[in-house]
């Protein structure tokens, strides 16, 4: 049994606010502790559920947070940025069995400590097929189509809510409880480390492959900050205006959907002034 984790930063333990996510700054190099605990809980309790490999995605920012040296050594990481299927690059390969979101977060326009989709900023909803859309949510509609059940999730409370609207089996760890977009109520490390391993055994056995998914054509929208942006992102081919401050496309796969969802967030973040949006 292979699991594949994919690693986010604003779900993990003890982060609630910008500082504790950027790399540089002083709270970032607390946080990756705290970070690198609740994956490390996570491989451990894979293990102890009966995985035999457990290959580790970076998912956040550059994609170089996580301290290998303090990992448990039973994992292999994936890390660095520029990846086919960003933060669920390696599911494609057809030999991971279940996927975990660890340190993942609720959407853009939502309750959520550090909500967002994405970009920090400048998005402000995501939606597919009509459906509100968190990082979670695309995500699992991509590794469906390799056939593999999202077994894991962990964040805040909110985003446990979040992922049991679309993969309601799957196990889920609130390590902190929202109280605003920068302010939660904490576990602690030795406590949430202790929850999360034990929710990963657990979920261990729903690490089954089956069909893959053809939930497609899917159509995707995206609501932003300021209206120039809308013309940045139609740059992107097959992305047309939906409304004043809106693009939509529609792509036959979530592969195709989630690429062209990364092109039209990287020519959007360069189209951002730094005082006016």
């Amino acid at each position: 049994m292979k699991i594949l984790i994919s690693a986010d930063m604003e779900g993990a333990t003890g982060v609630t606010w910008p500082a504790d996510v950027l790399p540089g700054t002083p709270q970032w190099e607390r946080c990756r502790r705290l970070f690198t605990s609740d994956v490390s809980a996570a491989v451990a309790g894979f293990l102890d559920g009966g995985a035999d490999e457990v290959l580790i995605n970076e998912a956040h920012w550059s994609m170089r947070n996580l301290l290998l040296e303090e990992l448990d050594d039973r994992a292999q990481m994936l890390t660095g940025r520029h990846k086919t299927l960003s933060m669920v690059e390696g599911v494609q390969h057809g030999d991971v069995d279940g996927v975990a979101f660890v340190g993942y977060h609720t959407g853009a326009g939502t309750e959520g400590v550090l909500a967002h989709t994405y970009l920090a900023n400048s998005i402000t909803g995501v939606w597919v097929n009509g459906a509100r859309a968190s990082e979670g949510r695309l995500n699992a509609l991509v590794v469906a189509e390799y056939g593999v059940p999202v077994v894991l999730i962990t964040g805040d409370d909110k985003t446990c809510e979040d992922a049991k609207d679309y993969v309601p089996d799957a196990r889920c760890v609130a390590v902190k409880d929202y109280v605003s977009r920068y302010a939660a109520v904490c576990r602690t490390p030795a406590r949430t480390a202790a929850d999360i391993r034990e929710a990963a055994r657990e979920a261990a056995v729903l690490a089954v492959r089956h069909e893959p998914a053809d939930g497609g054509p899917f159509t995707l929208e995206l609501e932003f900050d300021a209206e120039h942006l809308v013309g940045a992102a139609s740059v992107v081919p097959g992305v047309e205006r939906s409304g004043e401050r809106r693009v939509a496309y529609t792509s036959p796969t979530m592969y195709e959907g989630i690429r062209c969802f990364k092109a039209v967030t990287t020519v959007v973040s360069a189209a951002v002034e730094e005082q006016y949006g």
